[in-house]
């Protein structure tokens, strides 16, 4: 009879579960965070290039998007136009570096989570590397 790693069955996992345990609820939410990040980060770069994107189509003829509907030779705004779309852009983008912080923050804490469950059951007992709290210290 055989011995040795060879001679015991292999458990069955459920489908969708990792060699961890930690399953696709980790994961997903992970990667879900990842898809929100990556997105508030197009967000920002779509904002601060905005500006950019008026001055371009007022150059070339254009209306500016509606900012001066008769042309750049027409364009008749207030002097506080500029300011406020200044101020409007900059709560804008004050508010998705926030959203970023938040993503990034709520991320980290998601894998440390699954990073220390992973490491839990992996090490299957109080003799767990790194963690300091060894069982049987008195």
């Amino acid at each position: 009879m055989a011995t040795g790693p060879e001679a015991r069955p292999r458990a069955s996992r459920p489908p969708g579960r990792t060699h961890s345990g930690t399953g696709p609820s980790y994961r997903s939410g992970v990667t879900t965070i990842r898809v929100l990040v990556i997105a508030i980060i197009v967000a920002i770069i779509a904002v601060a290039l905005l500006p950019l994107g008026v001055l371009l189509d007022l150059a070339g003829g254009g209306d500016g998007f509606g900012l001066c509907t008769g042309g750049i030779g027409d364009c008749r705004t207030s002097y506080f136009d500029g300011p406020e779309l200044l101020g409007v852009l900059g709560l804008v983008l004050f508010l998705l570096l926030m959203a970023l912080r938040a993503a990034l923050h709520v991320r980290s804490l998601a894998e440390t989570r699954r990073d220390d469950q992973a490491l839990d059951e992996s090490m299957g007992g109080g003799d767990r590397v790194g963690r300091g709290d060894r069982v049987g210290r008195g």
